[in-house]
């Protein structure tokens, strides 16, 4: 870091010291997020005029990376949008790229989540020769292969569902949309799931795609009944199992087989990448622990 950023940077400390009187640790910390930022800006070809709110937001991850706490990202975060409105005011930079970015939240524990080997078991604990055996497997199958939350899932209606371009329409949290691919055994499911709701005569009743033996929309509370039973079946702790638990387990396997962290955050339909960073951790570790286990050094 050069000698101009250096003295930006003093400058800041000096100013925020007379105006908020701040302690000098904490005034230590603010240029200690300060001088890595602007490095790490560098190594990337940036500078503090032109970084944009993607950067902060790859920035934050990066922060995340260094498994840092999220109570510790976001003092980070609270110095780079005072930083940068010092920019502003001194008529350096003329906008803020921090200002939408939300605080990550400090997350006290991560995520639980299951293998691939659990998940194939689960797929195939459901009676596909049963209709609500198919329906199980096929909600089970969407939720894994596409990352749903239960209520996109429960939601979905066939208007949404494309099996020709092979992707889904999913109405996320505040009305937003995004496309998400479907994968061919996912395809083929729905076809003969479709196929029997058909043959039933239950079709025309509803919009809805994933229907109650009445022909009803069926609701969050049955299917999380009904993946309890499997999971008793094939031997899992009702604790490790639950609706939102499998799109755990599609966010960390796609990042285990070496999906970027951006897409998998549009997948998911996160705003915000550090958002999404946590299911790194639970990638990392489930790294960790085949390794430990299987690795003759490990």
């Amino acid at each position: 870091m050069n000698d101009d950023k250096r003295q930006i940077i003093d400058a800041f400390i000096d100013t925020i010291w007379i105006e908020k009187g701040l302690s000098p640790n904490t005034l230590n910390s603010y240029k200690s997020d300060l001088e890595k930022y602007l490095t790490w800006i560098e190594s990337n070809s940036l500078t503090f005029k032109n970084v944009s709110r993607s950067d902060v937001l790859e920035y934050l991850a990066h922060l995340f990376g260094q498994k840092l706490e999220g109570k510790s990202v976001a003092r980070n975060l609270s110095s780079l949008k005072a930083f940068h409105n010092y920019l502003i005011l001194k008529d350096i930079t003329k906008d803020n790229p921090c200002e939408k970015i939300e605080t990550p939240k400090f997350i006290k524990s991560i995520p639980s989540s299951l293998s691939e080997i659990q998940i194939e078991k689960l797929l195939d604990a459901p009676d596909e020769k049963t209709f609500i055996g198919l329906r199980d497997k096929t909600m089970i199958e969407t939720l894994y292969s596409c990352g749903l939350r239960i209520s996109e899932l429960v939601n979905l209606e066939i208007i949404h569902v494309n099996l020709r371009q092979g992707v889904i329409r999913v109405i996320g949290k505040g009305q937003k949309e995004r496309l998400v691919p479907m994968g061919q055994k996912l395809i083929s499911l729905v076809e003969i799931y479709l196929d029997k709701l058909k043959e039933n005569k239950m079709r025309d009743a509803t919009n809805y795609v994933f229907l109650s033996q009445k022909g009803k929309k069926i609701t969050r509370q049955a299917f999380w009944h009904r993946i309890k039973i499997y999971a008793k079946k094939i031997g899992l702790e009702d604790s490790k199992i639950s609706p939102h638990v499998l799109r755990h387990a599609f966010a960390t396997h796609l990042l285990n087989n070496g999906a970027d962290l951006r897409v998998v955050q549009l997948l998911l339909g996160h705003s915000d990448l550090n958002t999404t960073q946590i299911y790194t951790e639970v990638a990392k570790q489930r790294l960790q622990n085949l390794h430990s286990k299987h690795h003759p050094r490990g």
